[in-house]
């Protein structure tokens, strides 16, 4: 048993790293707006610590206003090369500016254009319409640095519970589950 769950995600994540063929970082987040509905999606991971695990996106999309309204959310890793997946969840922190910033100049320059222009989530009327507005951002940030538009951050979960799952033969398998108690950490066992 371990006092708290992050060298156990770190342990967990690293061996994904090196035996998913694809996207070991890609998530399942599952968030609720104003409806109480809920809505998933596959997103990336792009930072992780103790104090949370990050990820961003174009905050006028379904996903961010579902955050504006609701700022709680589910993160789901699976893994299935290695028969092991982990649920986080907890209340959802906009990054900091300086760490948006950082982050989108990270971006293949050809994502940091679309993020300027893709209405992300709203109807769209037919491709080439989306393909225009790519070649008009292309063209207004030719010869220069592509700013991260105002609309487009991170967010941090904060987790206040995280489960390891692991298979089993026969449907037997081993769960762990670690709970926020204050500044620390509970942990126990599930039955699967």
């Amino acid at each position: 048993m371990t006092p708290e769950p992050f060298s156990l995600f770190d342990s967990w994540y690293q061996e994904a790293r090196t035996t998913e063929p694809n996207d070991s970082n890609a998530m399942a987040l599952a968030t609720a707006g104003a409806d109480g509905l809920p809505h998933v999606r596959m997103v990336l991971l792009k930072g992780h610590g103790p104090d949370g695990f990050v990820f961003y996106t174009n905050q006028e999309s379904n996903k961010g206003q579902q955050v504006a309204e609701r700022p709680f959310a589910a993160m789901l890793f699976h893994w299935k090369s290695l028969r092991r997946q982990i649920r986080i969840e907890g209340k959802l922190w906009a990054v900091t500016e300086a760490e948006g910033d950082a982050y989108f100049a990270s971006r293949h320059r050809d994502s940091q254009l679309g993020a300027w222009a893709s209405d992300q989530s709203r109807p769209l009327d037919r491709r080439e319409t989306f393909e225009s507005r790519f070649e008009e951002a292309k063209a207004r940030f030719e010869g220069k640095d592509v700013p991260r538009p105002p609309h487009w951050g991170g967010y941090r979960l904060d987790p206040a519970r995280i489960e390891f799952w692991e298979d089993r033969a026969h449907r037997l398998h081993h769960r762990r589950v670690f709970l926020r108690d204050g500044q620390g950490w509970t942990e126990g066992l599930l039955y699967p």
